[in-house]
């Protein structure tokens, strides 16, 4: 099976040995984004929901350079330094994603790459 490897610069450009996404077959794996602004390569300024937001923002960036959308993701993984934000990611990815919703996993970790309190990671299915 062959594998394709995704880049966009509408989202972060990989800081680090990775590839945004990687696509084999009709299945995607997302690489986790940060809050990072793409233009930039800084990461936004603001409070959880706008950092929140990025995030979600730069998942669709690389899940539409794949091909699909953010209602293609299948299985979702949310990483917090700070679980007590966890109700605020619900109610963001509610005006991201609707029903049916992927699967998902949240995670409270000590730290995440450039001290962002917030990553997300994905798996998603394409049509075809």
């Amino acid at each position: 099976m062959s594998r394709e490897i995704i880049h966009t610069d509408k989202a972060p450009q990989a800081i680090g040995t990775y590839s945004q996404a990687v696509k084999v077959g009709n299945t995607v794996y997302l690489s986790g984004q940060i809050p990072l602004v793409p233009e930039t390569m800084e990461m936004v300024e603001g409070n959880m929901e706008v950092q929140i937001r990025r995030v979600f923002d730069n998942l669709t960036a690389v899940a539409e350079a794949s091909g699909g959308s953010l209602a293609s993701i299948a299985k979702l993984n949310i990483f917090l330094t700070d679980l007590s934000h966890f109700p605020l990611v619900n109610s963001v990815m509610a005006e991201y994603f609707q029903q049916p919703y992927p699967a998902r996993a949240a995670i409270g970790v000590a730290s995440l790459p450039k001290d962002s309190e917030v990553e997300m990671d994905g798996v998603m299915e394409l049509d075809g």
